[in-house]
């Protein structure tokens, strides 16, 4: 409690208990546990009494003398390295000593508990994932981006035709040649003298830039053996840049105003470190800086560093990082040395895609990321020393990466994104080997090809057998919201062997055709493969028409995946898409080698996997298909009747009071109606319920022969033949359904953020309305089982969404269901739970059930008879209601429901053929 509070009251975490984990076992013995674990930021606690003296030894259990720091120290031989702790902190209540293991020899800060209101910012660490640099990087690239848009809005002022497709481009490489120009002489790229792009503008009147940028681009693009030999020095000594970043000669240049020019030299050069910026986050804003509709949606995109590692980590950075901890672990010498220059070797000869790479944040990073684990096998190598012959030093190279993308500028973009990043991580390889390198001119860098990812070879770009990695964060398109030529790309990939699209190839959201290409591409390979993706593709119907094709066809097999969390990708707008993150790779005959699968909830590993399924459970590789019929032997859920009278038959309360003062003899017409919102919300509306009322009754009401007669006028003038044709029966609902005895509702949709899906136990004279499901002739038994969490967490798993709110369905959640077989003692006890949330509910009539199921303020009586229900249902399967985590209770259903479906499907066939 003390912990939980402290991060979420102190340091303001909004769910504490997804970050920080207690009691972690650790693999060296069976008795060892870690007090607590915060692996996001790999800090470890070890959490003493407050009557403990934090820097005094204590005997252990075997005999040994270890004061709390040691203690968590000798913890660290049971973990993997890329867990090993930043971070050790030993806690008594009453002080924090801290310990920073890059520093190992230091003595510990100390933070006394009653200096916390005034020192809480020192405990930041344990919460802050990105380090102070990474913050600081993004602050700048932020602010780069705010200057490039302000740049950009006065340069377009300045074109004739500042909406063609010329001008735009034109202005669009413009940014990019100037925003290189100031990144060059801020680091070093254009020489030892600082500020010299500014300078040489400067040098120009306001009249004169225009001329002046034109002569500098066409200089920046030709060789020094080439240039004439009489140009002006100041012109003369910048150098030859190459990589096609310059040599576009017909791009339109506008005129530069006092503005412009005055924007030029003081903001974006004189007062602003362009060398500074992330490539990672400022390729990003800056692509969405200058994309018009980002523009107007008033945010700038990117996504962070944090949630890039989400995807690289475990595909291959975590790994990396542990071989070179297990390398430098060794002593120093010739077998160290030769390991190391192996371990670049390999760095070197790894291979990545992004097929959808946008501004190319993905292979950036993951450039960086390698070219920081090559500088750290240089600096045990080189240990300081002067380096001679620098001809190969380093080996990892952007030539190692491949993109495509559709949109031609942030093609530009990312090249230019990797350049910048290629001479940031030289500059740092430069003081390790003490020497200086020359990155200019660029390499020609052809890897980022301009197309649709669904429509080309993505063997064109780069083949297979040279290919290690394909991740990225493809475009996030529901089936629904789908143009006509992204349902077409779909089509297109989603096909079968004899070529034809699957069945439900159109239902799928575009994200899946990246999915299916990249199976296609590994089958039989070792390549694996991550992408982030919206988290629907892991929910309701779409699961089966997502997958199922690519596991049949290509055999695949989930290495590991992020469950549902939240995708910040902007930085003025946050975008709250919910998302999933899965890595795969082919599960064919020579790539059987036992990995270890893990899924993460919250950035937190939860658990290691023997098998991931689609659903990202641990659970066999079962699809949950839409049936008719129940699998199990209950009675069928079915849609509430549909009244389709265009408000006719309906009455408020205020309306019903009027009308029964006029004619109360009607009141035995009238019954309580349910919509979804009057259910969940307590509200009252009546409606007529006429069914087997006579034409004589029918007309002796002046108020229900006019309703009649305007749910008559109102159906024949729909546009739906259906409608029309029941308007030959205007007093009854267009589909009555409604329960001949008491049932269970159902609402079709509910929010999310509840524990349980609310659900009634209603009378047979309410009426129930199609925005709900209803079980007709239901008993409480009934009821008890659909208002537990096992139905709710089978629902969670295979329900649809319609945003964040669950979407129950009959043909995928219900019957799909496998039900208990308690015994009739079990039985017995889950009616009486289930008539004890009834009561329980009963206690607040003026409550709505969306009050009582608010998960903040349920009622305790309610959230006890919950309780109560939940282990009845839950020994009615003989689960172990004390131990079992929702993950595990669903894998066990998702094995009974194979089973179940199996028998049921034989029985069908054999009902047929009879």
């Amino acid at each position: 409690m003390f912990w939980l509070s402290l991060l979420h009251n102190v340091l303001d975490v909004e769910a504490p208990e997804t970050i920080i984990k207690f009691e972690d076992k650790v693999k060296i013995d069976h008795t060892s546990f870690i007090d607590g674990h915060i692996k996001l930021t790999h800090v470890l606690i070890e959490q003493k009494s407050i009557d403990k003296d934090l820097r005094k030894p204590v005997r252990q259990s075997d005999g040994s003398l270890l004061d709390p720091k040691k203690q968590v120290q000798k913890y660290l031989a049971g973990l993997p390295y890329s867990e090993r702790p930043r971070w050790i902190v030993t806690c008594n209540f009453r002080e924090f000593l801290i310990y920073d293991m890059e520093r190992p020899n230091d003595e510990p800060e100390s933070l006394l508990l009653k200096d916390l209101p005034k020192e809480y910012y020192r405990l930041r660490f344990l919460v802050d994932a990105d380090n102070d640099n990474i913050r600081k990087e993004t602050e700048i690239s932020v602010k780069a981006g705010e200057l490039v848009g302000l740049l950009y809005d006065e340069l377009r002022k300045q074109y004739v035709a500042p909406d063609s497709e010329r001008a735009l481009k034109s202005l669009n490489m413009l940014c990019v040649r100037l925003v290189f120009c100031l990144y060059a002489e801020d680091s070093g790229l254009f020489g030892s003298k600082h500020l010299e792009f500014h300078d040489y503008i400067s040098g120009f009147a306001i009249k004169d830039v225009r001329d002046a940028i034109i002569k500098l681009f066409k200089t920046l693009d030709t060789k020094p053996e080439d240039r004439d030999p009489y140009m002006d020095d100041m012109l003369a000594a910048f150098p030859y840049v190459n990589g096609g970043l310059f040599a576009d000669e017909d791009i339109e240049i506008p005129r530069f105003n006092e503005k412009i020019v005055d924007m030029l030299l003081h903001k974006a050069s004189e007062n602003f470190n362009w060398s500074e910026i992330s490539p990672t986050i400022f390729g990003a804003v800056f692509e969405s800086t200058l994309n018009p509709e980002t523009r107007r949606s008033g945010g700038m995109h990117y996504t962070s560093i944090e949630n890039i590692h989400k995807v690289i980590d475990p595909l291959f950075l975590n790994e990396l990082k542990d071989e070179f901890e297990s390398i430098r672990a060794l002593k120093d010498g010739s077998p160290r040395r030769k390991r190391l220059e192996e371990f670049r070797t390999k760095l070197s000869s790894l291979t990545f895609l992004d097929p959808a790479c946008g501004s190319g944040n993905f292979l950036t990073e993951t450039y960086l990321s390698l070219r920081r684990l090559e500088n750290e096998a240089l600096k045990l190598i080189h240990k300081d020393q002067i380096v001679m012959g620098l001809d190969g030093i380093i080996k990892v190279s952007i030539g190692q990466f491949y993109g495509i993308e559709i949109n031609d500028f942030a093609v530009t973009v990312a090249k230019t994104a990797l350049w910048i990043a290629e001479s940031q991580m030289m500059k740092e390889t430069e003081s390790i080997v003490n020497m200086d390198m020359d990155f200019l001119p660029l390499r020609s860098y052809a890897n980022i090809v301009e197309g649709n990812a669904l429509r080309i070879d993505w063997e064109s770009v780069v083949p297979k057998d040279k290919l290690n990695y394909i991740m990225g964060n493809p475009p996030f398109v529901g089936y629904s919201n789908q143009n006509k030529t992204q349902k077409e790309d779909i089509l297109s990939v989603y096909i079968t062997e004899e070529g034809k699209p699957f069945v439900n190839a159109g239902k799928v959201d575009y994200v899946a055709g990246w999915y299916f290409k990249a199976a296609d591409l590994i089958a039989n390979t070792n390549i694996k493969v991550c992408f982030v993706s919206t988290d629907s593709i892991t929910q309701g119907e779409q699961v089966a028409a997502v997958w199922k094709p690519i596991y049949n066809r290509f055999k695949i097999d989930l290495l590991f995946a992020y469950r549902t969390f939240r995708w910040d990708s902007e930085a003025n707008i946050k975008a709250q898409v919910h998302c999933v993150i899965i890595g795969f790779k082919s599960n064919c005959s020579h790539n059987k080698a036992k990995e270890k699968r893990f899924i993460y909830d919250a950035g937190d590993i939860i658990y290691e996997a023997d098998n991931i399924n689609a659903y990202l459970l641990a659970a066999p590789n079962i699809f949950v298909e839409a049936r008719k019929q129940p699998i199990c032997n209950v009675h069928n859920v079915i849609y509430g009747s549909k009244p389709a009278d265009g408000g006719n038959l309906f009455f408020t309360k205020e309306e019903l009071e009027k009308a029964l003062k006029k004619e109360p003899y009607i009141s035995k017409y009238v019954k309580r109606f349910l919509g979804a919102k009057e259910f969940l919300h307590n509200e009252h509306r009546y409606c007529l319920w006429l069914v087997n009322a006579s034409p004589a009754e029918i007309r002796s009401s002046r108020i229900i022969l006019d309703r009649v007669k305007n749910v008559r006028d109102f159906r024949s003038q729909s546009k739906k033949q259906v409608t029309r044709q029941s308007a030959d029966y205007p007093a009854v609902f267009q589909e009555i359904r409604q329960s001949v005895n008491d049932y269970v509702l159902i609402p079709e949709h509910t929010s999310g953020s509840r524990k349980y899906i609310p659900m009634g136990f209603e009378s047979k004279d309410v009426i129930c309305g199609n925005a709900n499901l209803m079980l007709p002739n239901a008993d409480l038994y009934d009821f008890g089982v659909l208002a537990s969490s096992v139905h709710m967490a089978w629902t969670k798993t295979v329900c649809g969404y319609l945003g964040t709110s669950y979407r129950y369905s009959a043909t995928i959640v219900y019957n799909n269901f496998p039900w208990p077989e308690p015994t009739d003692e079990q039985k017995a006890k889950i009616e009486q739970t289930a008539k004890a949330i009834l009561d329980a509910r009963a206690l607040y009539p003026d409550s709505s059930l969306a009050d009582l199921y608010d998960d903040s303020v349920m009622p305790v009586e309610l959230h006890h008879a919950h309780q109560q229900n939940d282990k009845a249902v839950m020994q009615a399967y003989g689960f172990d209601h004390n131990n079992m985590t929702e993950s595990e209770c669903v894998a066990e259903l998702m094995r009974m429901y194979e089973k179940l479906a199996k028998q049921h499907d034989a029985d069908k066939k054999t009902k047929k053929k009879q």
